[in-house]
């Protein structure tokens, strides 16, 4: 091996080990995303609402249009009275997923407390179809999340 191809192996070596060392940074972050959603859905489910939220918010750092962690963040709003921030984080939801049922229950059962919370009125921002008339408002704590 020649000089020049030995002092360029370190360098090629520490790429290699850089890139490795980014992707399973990567793969970690995701998982502790992974571990943080699990932690706050154990939290909702306990009625640690902001614990949850917390954790929801650290997911969301990492997946921050994810439709699972968006609702799950809106759902914590509704529990903590941040009604405001609930409607918004659906909405963003809703526009990452338009499809999801799930996501479409909990926002026109949010919609439906809100606009009775609000005195029959909703925002003009609310862009979204009421709730079914003489459907229940939804007490938070019954909020689907997962």
């Amino acid at each position: 091996m020649s000089r020049e191809q030995s002092l360029r192996r370190p360098g090629l070596l520490a790429v290699a080990v850089l890139s490795v060392a980014c992707s399973s940074a990567g793969s970690s972050t995701r998982a502790e995303a992974g571990d943080q959603l699990r932690f706050g859905v154990d939290m909702a489910r306990r009625g640690l609402w902001s614990e949850a939220l917390f954790r929801f918010e650290q997911t969301r750092q990492e997946r921050p249009n994810d439709p699972k962690v968006l609702n799950n963040i809106a759902v914590a709003y509704e529990a903590v009275g941040r009604f405001d921030d609930a409607l918004a984080t659906y909405k963003q939801a809703i526009a990452a997923a338009p499809g999801n049922r799930d996501l479409k229950t909990n926002y026109s059962r949010f919609l439906e407390f809100y606009q009775n919370y609000r005195g029959g009125k909703l925002p003009a921002t609310a862009g979204a179809e009421p709730a079914k008339p003489g459907a229940p408002a939804r007490p938070r704590q019954n909020a689907s999340f997962r």
